[in-house]
């Protein structure tokens, strides 16, 4: 099961999508939450019974699938706008655009961050894009995104 999705060519139902990805988390990561998860339930089972324990998993197994669908992160061209998240700029502002590697990307989020940058990050996924703003009434001075497939992302904003 892929816990990533690509798809740079748009459909029939999203006109004027030029790029789309969407960013969850890895199924090891929500594996180990879940185990984090069954690990409560099986003390509240044994403190409080057969129906709390059932209880407690099932609620704790609706939250995993909430917590999942929360921290996906959709990047997204559509029209002349890039939506990430809730955050979206016109491409006319969008200056340089770099796909990083991997050593890139740690530094860059690291220590030669900026800190008025925009970070749309996810820990799991280390590679990403560097986007220069060049707005000058933004003190932003770039975004930082992951990606999964940023090399695609880079060719996408400098159409």
């Amino acid at each position: 099961m892929k816990s990533d999705t690509v798809s740079p060519m748009p459909s029939h139902e999203d006109q004027g999508v030029i790029y789309s990805e969407v960013l969850t988390p890895p199924i090891w990561l929500l594996a180990f939450v879940f185990f984090l998860f069954s690990s409560f339930a099986l003390s509240v089972w044994a403190a409080l019974g057969d129906n709390a324990g059932l209880a407690t998993i099932i609620a704790l197994f609706i939250a995993l699938i909430i917590i999942r669908n929360k921290v996906a992160m959709k990047i997204q061209i559509q029209g002349s706008e890039l939506h990430i998240g809730p955050a979206h700029i016109d491409l006319r502002y969008i200056g340089e655009v770099r796909a990083l590697s991997i050593d890139e990307m740690r530094l860059t989020r690291g220590r030669n961050a900026d800190p008025a940058a925009f970070l749309a990050l996810r820990f799991w996924q280390p590679r990403g894009v560097k986007v220069e703003i060049k707005d000058d009434r933004d003190p932003t001075p770039y975004w930082l995104v992951s990606s999964k497939s940023s090399k695609e992302l880079a060719r996408a904003l400098k159409k």
